[in-house]
């Protein structure tokens, strides 16, 4: 099981050399702003995971996905219109590296605080979306990848919350800390640039 797990958390790593770099072309139709949060390991990784962690620990697992997907529409929003927010990236990889934790320990927030603090992940990630892209369409398919995102995250958590195999709580471990891993391995590389 160890080696499975070192093997694993391994073959994340190249992920880190795969996320957006705050400097990709700007995109103003549907296509371009749907396939923008699966072209960084960052972004997907943050969104997979708050549907994730919802579905393995939240009384309702659809509160925190919904919050996510608003406020990171009101961040590309304010992104767009030229807003500059301090820290974007070092906050993007604490994102991934909190919700991460949060899955791998499947720990439960009551509905206020789970919606708050991926909101206010989901400014953050909104605000890098903002200024990669042009808005119009290019907005509306970011915010339906995004969704997209959250559901495929949100039915592997309640499928892994309800199953009765010995090795459900072990996997939903492994993905979490993985994507921990991950999350620290973007801050260490976005603080040492």
């Amino acid at each position: 099981m160890k080696r499975a797990l070192v093997s694993a958390l391994a073959g994340l790593l190249p992920l880190v050399a795969v996320s957006h770099t705050g400097d990709a072309a700007h995109g103003h139709d549907f296509i371009t702003g749907f396939f923008h949060p699966l072209s960084g390991a960052d972004h997907l990784a943050a969104m997979l995971t708050v549907g994730l962690w919802s579905g393995l620990a939240l009384r309702r697992p659809w509160q925190a996905p919904l919050a996510f997907a608003v406020l990171l529409l009101v961040g590309a929003l304010l992104g767009l219109s030229g807003l500059e927010l301090p820290a974007v990236e070092p906050m993007i990889a604490a994102s991934v590296l909190a919700l991460g934790l949060l899955a791998a320990t499947r720990r439960a927030l009551a509905p206020a605080l789970a919606m708050g603090l991926v909101g206010f992940f989901a400014c953050f990630h909104g605000v890098a979306h903002g200024r990669e892209l042009d808005g119009g369409l290019a907005l509306l398919g970011m915010v339906l990848a995004t969704w997209l995102l959250h559901v495929a995250g949100l039915g592997l958590g309640l499928w892994l919350r309800r199953t009765q195999a010995r090795w459900a709580l072990p996997l939903s471990r492994v993905l979490g800390g993985g994507i921990a891993l991950l999350g620290l391995a973007l801050m260490t590389r976005v603080v040492g640039a």
